[in-house]
């Protein structure tokens, strides 16, 4: 039963959003569009935001 609530949980709109980001912006940055620096930063900042939301809701249950 946990392992179908964690893959439910994966399904949010908001965990999709941080995967493609992340996704589009490493591709960006393999192909050469944009420097390592600039992945890093938004990567960071949206992994950042992801796992404060989810610490948030946690501390709520």
């Amino acid at each position: 039963m946990d392992i179908l609530k964690n893959l439910a949980s994966l399904l949010k709109v908001k965990t999709i959003v941080t995967m493609v980001v992340i996704t589009v912006f490493a591709t960006l940055a393999l192909r050469g569009d944009i420097t390592a620096d600039n992945v890093m930063i938004v990567v960071s900042t949206v992994i950042a935001f992801y796992f404060g939301t989810q610490h948030e809701k946690k501390m709520e249950n």
